[in-house]
């Protein structure tokens, strides 16, 4: 009887804060007004992406693409980083002609190697990225003493990464997980990769003690944990979810004993502790649910659980990526407006994973669902006017490159985040 009425005052209690939580999230995004997938409404425009013959729709992506780059100018040239800077329109426009000299010299224009000073270590915020663009923006162009020169740089700045005692951080966007994404960027564009395995294998090693000390000293019920401005977030930008994937997609340089006594444990973990709504925290202890977001959230956790499954084997794990993608399809059209970092570009290249994982043509049709809404731009869906409004992250530059990817949706990756 007691276990009846615990359960009794459980549900309540979490009916309450569902139906309070879900009026606070709903402020936050557009209902949803497209139809979801039936093989017969989508069969023919799924068949036209697949083949990449959608010609209408590729009209509209490079019309959309002049009407970006004639905005290029006006971008703050005093920030560099991939995130919000000139080196993340340098990204953009390699992600755009990948092999063309004209535009690999103006791409190297956008990045003022003299002026960084080194010291800030991630891919996204930090100089890391500027250098590693660089470096493969030289290889290209077969500057290999360039490509030298640039590669001694990124490596120089080892020491903090080394470090455990530093103040840096683990996580994707100020933290070790940013540093090593340039780095296996560089080498996975540049041959014979620069950088060795037992370098790499350094960082990893780093990243789990600090996530296990981290566990400890917060008495956790999973083996890793990680602290970024005195909170325990959990999303892709700041958290957990985000280092776990990170290291999930170079699981050759952790060893079997890491992956299952590490790695797996703090990926099950992390599947208890979703809210009702099926959507995840921001950062533990939190309990309010209103972030679906590549940063926060959901979104992030599609990709853990996606790459889980790749790398596991095991069906839950899917299961729980799909479940996250039904949050974002539901809640994923942002009032925040239409950019990668919390917007809705940054939400639509969670269908674009799970469709490159599962083969499902329903998750490609709900990809190309969200670049119609980024295509038919309006004011009235971007409340929030993002600071710097030509940028990667925050800005118009971010569904450019999503849009990009739509024309060749199997090899569509999350700049800055999917290897």
């Amino acid at each position: 009887m007691f276990d009846l009425i615990k359960r009794l005052l459980d549900l309540r209690k979490f009916s309450r804060w569902s139906f309070q939580s879900y009026k606070m999230s709903k402020d936050r995004f557009f209902s949803n007004p497209f139809p979801d997938f039936t093989p017969e409404n989508a069969h023919e425009l799924v068949e036209s992406l697949k083949v990449q013959k959608n010609q209408k729709f590729s009209a509209k992506v490079y019309q959309r693409w002049e009407a970006v780059e004639g905005k290029f100018p006006y971008i703050d040239k005093h920030d560099y980083s991939v995130y919000t800077g000139t080196s993340g329109l340098a990204l953009l426009k390699l992600k755009k002609d990948p092999n063309n000299p004209e535009n690999l010299k103006e791409i190297l224009e956008l990045i003022p190697l003299k002026r960084l000073k080194n010291k800030r270590h991630t891919f996204l915020c930090g100089d890391a990225g500027p250098l590693a663009i660089a470096a493969v923006v030289h290889y290209k162009l077969g500057n290999h003493d360039q490509t030298k020169l640039v590669v001694e740089r990124l490596l120089s700045m080892k020491d903090d990464v080394f470090n455990i005692n530093s103040d840096l951080p683990n996580e994707y966007l100020y933290g070790r997980a940013g540093y090593l994404y340039a780095v296996l960027f560089v080498n996975k564009n540049v041959h014979p990769p620069p950088f060795p395995d037992e370098f790499i294998r350094k960082i990893v090693e780093i990243i789990l003690i600090c996530g296990k000390n981290e566990a400890k000293a917060g008495k956790f019920k999973c083996p890793l944990m990680y602290q970024w401005h005195d909170s325990y977030y959990l999303g892709a930008a700041h958290g957990l979810s985000g280092i776990l994937y990170l290291l999930l997609q170079i699981k050759e340089n952790l060893m079997e004993s890491e992956m299952n006594t590490l790695i797996k444990p703090t990926i099950d973990y992390l599947s208890t502790i979703r809210f009702p709504s099926g959507n995840y925290p921001s950062s533990m202890g939190r309990d309010v649910d209103k972030y679906v977001q590549w940063c926060h959230g959901a979104p992030g956790f599609v990709y853990l659980f996606s790459q889980a499954y790749k790398v596991f084997g095991d069906p839950k794990y899917i299961q729980l990526a799909l479940d996250a993608g039904e949050i974002v399809w539901q809640r994923g059209l942002v009032r925040k407006g239409y950019s990668i970092c919390h917007g809705v570009s940054g939400n639509a290249y969670c269908f674009l994973e799970l469709y490159q994982t599962t083969q499902d043509e329903k998750q490609l049709y709900r990809a190309f669902k969200f670049a119609e809404w980024c295509l038919d731009y309006k004011k009235n869906h971007e409340e929030y006017p993002p600071d710097r409004p030509i940028s990667l992250f925050e800005g118009i530059a971010g569904p450019m490159y999503f849009l990009l990817d739509m024309l060749n949706p199997v090899e569509a990756k999350f700049p800055g985040y999917t290897l």
